[in-house]
């Protein structure tokens, strides 16, 4: 397949929308509705740069947003192509608090770590900002119908939001983060199980050694920005992950 060539994409300089930005929302858009197929090549970043105009760390940074949101994926040897045909909506993601309001259950947090430290190599690594300072870090034990569910770890790039210690007892992350104007859009998890330390065991009320679970998830917003990376263990005498497959083929 050739490369799909980029003529319908426009760029306004003196607009308030970054130049990268503007590139992967129409990238996106042309996905979406089909002019790019599943399978279909882009033109390599210098090619597509001096096409556009633009320099190729702009064009880069529109691919890579693209690539985290699992619209586009990196091939050696290939190039960069789309990896599936539209996305039909917006992913719907939702935190532990989400899911436990919406059965009924009354979600109950204590917040261990609730501090904005210097950004360390593991921090950027996974809020993938190189150059990043400072980060917001956050523990909490969550808690329903008193008995502890789950460990919530979280790193988020300093800034995006300030959360009080009260809010984190009151509210879910992803539901502060949308107060505060976020659009979350798309995450990459991982879902995966451990022996309970005797940490984990004393915050949770298990014995160490007791099976957990393990997720490890980084959230996106809809231009393509960690805002948030998070690490969490939970009980799984108390808690299990549901997924719905569908067969496409």
């Amino acid at each position: 397949m050739k490369p799909w060539v980029p003529g319908e994409i426009v760029v306004d300089p003196n607009g308030p929308e970054p130049l990268y930005s503007q590139v992967a929302r129409q990238l996106g858009a042309a996905i979406e509705d089909g002019r790019l197929p599943n399978g279909a090549r882009l033109d390599n970043e210098l090619d597509l740069a001096a096409r556009l105009h633009l320099s190729r760390p702009t064009i880069r940074q529109a691919i890579q947003s693209l690539v985290n949101q699992g619209l586009l994926v990196r091939k050696r040897g290939v190039g960069t192509q789309v990896v599936r045909t539209k996305v039909a909506r917006p992913l719907r993601l939702s935190s532990l608090f989400d899911d436990l309001s919406e059965i009924g259950d009354k979600p109950e947090s204590v917040v261990l770590i609730n501090r904005v430290e210097p950004a360390g190599d593991e921090a950027i690594e996974h809020l993938e900002t190189p150059g990043l300072a400072r980060v917001r870090r956050l523990k909490r034990v969550r808690s329903t119908g008193g008995e502890p569910l789950a460990i919530m770890n979280n790193y988020l790039p300093d800034g995006i939001i300030d959360p009080a210690d009260d809010e984190l007892r009151d509210k879910g992350l992803y539901q502060l983060l949308r107060s505060a104007g976020v659009r979350l859009h798309a995450a990459q998890q991982n879902v995966g199980a451990r022996q309970a330390t005797e940490e984990d065991a004393e915050l949770l009320d298990e014995k160490p050694g007791a099976a957990l679970l393990t997720m490890r998830r980084t959230t996106y917003d809809e231009s393509g920005r960690v805002v948030e990376h998070g690490w969490h263990v939970y009980r799984a005498s108390r808690y299990s992950f549901n997924l719905s497959l569908t067969n496409n083929v």
